[in-house]
C-alpha cells in the first residue's frame, strides 16, 4: 500500500515534471528560418534578447536557400561554364579534345553540396549567436503563446509551448498554383521541380516569363532543351524597364527561346511521357497546341501561412493572403511584428533580410531602417540583368522629366577581352538635379555591379558624383562610370 501510495505519488511529480519542461520561455521568438528569419534572430540574438526560431522544413535557409535562389544559381552557373567550354572555347584559343557533356546526376550533386554547406553554416551561425533552433511547426495559442509541433528530424520529440513577449512572423512563400493544371514534379513542375529533373527534356515549356521561369529556361536552353516561353502580358520581366525587357528577349531569343507573348493557357494534361498544352491568344481568342517533355509553371508565388493559426488571434489579412502590417512592421499586436514574402513589398530575398533587421532594432530601439525605392532585381541570365530605382515608364506616370545616359560593354576593355561584350547600362537621372533616379544593367557582371547604383541612390549622388569617382582600368565597373558620365555631358570611350 505504501509502495502504490509511493509510486502514484511519482508518477504525478514526473507528469508535472514534464508538463513544466515543455513550456520554454523566450524574449523573442521568430516564426520561420529563412532569409528574413534566421537573419532576425541572429540580430535580435546580438541586440540582447533570449532568442529562439522555428522552422519546420529541416533546414534552415528557406525557400531562397534550398529550392530557390541558391540551387538555380548553382545550376546557371554551372550551365553557363558548360555551354562557354562547348561553344567558346576554340574562340578563346582553347582546344577540346572528345566530346563535351553533362553528367545530370553529378550536375544535381554539385548543386545539393552548395545548398547542404550552407544550410549548415547558418546553424553555425545560431550557435555562435545563442539562438534557441526549434525543429518544428509553429502556430499561435495567443499572442505570447506559441506552440511547437517537432518535425520527425527533430532531436526533441516533445510538443512545447513557447511563452514569449515579442514575435517576428517570416513564415515565406509558396508556389502559386495554376487552376486546372496538376503538378507531379515529374513531367509537370514548379520551380521546385524544375531544380531537380533526373535528366535534360528535350522540349521545355514554361508558363510565365518572370524572373524564375526565364532563370529555368536559361539552364535548359544551354543544356540542350528547346524551351518555349507563354506569357500571358505582352512582354517579358514582369517589372523590368520596358527597353531593358526587349532587349532581355532579342537576346534569349537569340540564344534559343521562343516566345510566345500574350497567350493565355487554357489548360495541359500529362499524357504518359509528354504534356499537351492548349492556350490562346488573349486579343484574339486563337486557340493553339503544343507538346512539351516537361512543363514548368512559374507564374508566381503567394504568402504562406499553412498552419500558423493566425485566425485564433485575429491577425489580419488582405485579399491576396498578405499579412497586413504598418510602417514599423506591426500586425495588430505591437509586439507581433511580420516580414519578408509573407507579407507586402516584392518578394526577394534580400528584402526580407533587410526588414529581418529592422524588425529587430525596431523592438530594441523603436527604430529602423529600409528603403523600398532601393531595392535591387537581378536575373542571373547572360547576359545578367539587374535594376535598381525607378524605370522609365514609372518616371512618366508620375510627370518626373528625366535624362538618360546609356554605355554599351562592347566599348569596354574589360568586356572585350572577356569576350563577354553584350548590353549596356543605363541611368536614368533627374533633369533638373541630376540626382540618379534609376539604373538599368544588361550585360556580364551586372548583379555585383547594381551594389553601386544602389550606394549612389542611397546617398543621394548626382551621375557627376559618381563619374568623377575614379575606377579601376580595366574593369566592367567603367561601363557604369561612363553611362553616368553620359547622363550630365558626354562618354569618353563612346
Amino acid at each position: 500500500m505504501f509502495r502504490s501510495t509511493t509510486s502514484k505519488y511519482s508518477s504525478n511529480l514526473i507528469q508535472i515534471q514534464k508538463q513544466f519542461l515543455s513550456t520554454k520561455t523566450h524574449d523573442v521568438v521568430v516564426i520561420g528560418g529563412g532569409p528574413g528569419g534566421y537573419v532576425a534572430a541572429i540580430k535580435a540574438a546580438q541586440l540582447g534578447y533570449n532568442t529562439a526560431c522555428v522552422e519546420k522544413r529541416g533546414r534552415l535557409g528557406g525557400t531562397c536557400l534550398n529550392v530557390g535562389c541558391i540551387p538555380s544559381k548553382s545550376l546557371l552557373n554551372n550551365s553557363h561554364l558548360y555551354q562557354e567550354i562547348k561553344e567558346s572555347a576554340a574562340k578563346r584559343g582553347i582546344d577540346i579534345k572528345g566530346d563535351v557533356s553533362v553528367n545530370v546526376q553529378n550536375f544535381q550533386k554539385a548543386k545539393d553540396d552548395s545548398v547542404k554547406q550552407l544550410t549548415s553554416g547558418i546553424e553555425m551561425l545560431f550557435k555562435k549567436n545563442k539562438v534557441t533552433y526549434y525543429k518544428g511547426t509553429a502556430s499561435f495559442k495567443d499572442q505570447n503563446t506559441i506552440k511547437v509541433v517537432p518535425i520527425e528530424s527533430a532531436a526533441e520529440k516533445e510538443e512545447l509551448e513557447l511563452k514569449t513577449e515579442k514575435v517576428i512572423i517570416a513564415t515565406g512563400s509558396e508556389v502559386t498554383p495554376f487552376p486546372g493544371i496538376e503538378i507531379d514534379e515529374e513531367r509537370i513542375v514548379s520551380s521546385t521541380g524544375a531544380l531537380s529533373l533526373k535528366e535534360i527534356p528535350k522540349r521545355l515549356a514554361i508558363i510565365g516569363g518572370g524572373i524564375i521561369g526565364l532563370e529555368m529556361g536559361s539552364v535548359y536552353s544551354r543544356l540542350g532543351s528547346k524551351v518555349t516561353i507563354l506569357e500571358f502580358a505582352p512582354a517579358i520581366g514582369a517589372s523590368m524597364d520596358g527597353e531593358i525587357a526587349k532587349t532581355t528577349q532579342k537576346f534569349l531569343k537569340k540564344q534559343g527561346f521562343d516566345f510566345k507573348l500574350g497567350q493565355k493557357v487554357v489548360s495541359a494534361k500529362r499524357n504518359n511521357d509528354v504534356v499537351d498544352i492548349e492556350y490562346e491568344d488573349v486579343k484574339t481568342g486563337k486557340k493553339e497546341s503544343l507538346q512539351s517533355d516537361v512543363l514548368l509553371v512559374a507564374i508566381g508565388r503567394r504568402p504562406y501561412m499553412q498552419g500558423l493559426n493566425a485566425e485564433a488571434i485575429g491577425l489580419e489579412v488582405d485579399k491576396r493572403g498578405r499579412v497586413v502590417i504598418d510602417d514599423q512592421f506591426n500586425t495588430k499586436y505591437p509586439n507581433i511584428k511580420c516580414i519578408g514574402d509573407v507579407t507586402f513589398g516584392p518578394m526577394l530575398a534580400h528584402k526580407a533580410e533587410e526588414e529581418g533587421i529592422a524588425a529587430a532594432e525596431f523592438f530594441k530601439n523603436g527604430h529602423g531602417h529600409v528603403n523600398y525605392n532601393n531595392i535591387p532585381s537581378v536575373m542571373y541570365s547572360h547576359p545578367e540583368v539587374a535594376w535598381v530605382g525607378k524605370t522609365e515608364e514609372q518616371l512618366k506616370a508620375e510627370n518626373i522629366e528625366y535624362k538618360i545616359g546609356k554605355f554599351p560593354f562592347i566599348a569596354n576593355s574589360r568586356a572585350k577581352t572577356n569576350m563577354d561584350s553584350e548590353g549596356f547600362v543605363k541611368i536614368l537621372i533627374d533633369a533638373k538635379t541630376e540626382r540618379i533616379l534609376g539604373a538599368h544593367i544588361i550585360g556580364p557582371n551586372a548583379g555585383e555591379m547594381i551594389a553601386e547604383a544602389g550606394l549612389a541612390l542611397e546617398y543621394g549622388a548626382s551621375a557627376e558624383d559618381v563619374a568623377r569617382v575614379c575606377h579601376a582600368h580595366p574593369t566592367l565597373s567603367e561601363a557604369f562610370k561612363e553611362a553616368n558620365l553620359a547622363a550630365f555631358s558626354k562618354p569618353i570611350n563612346f
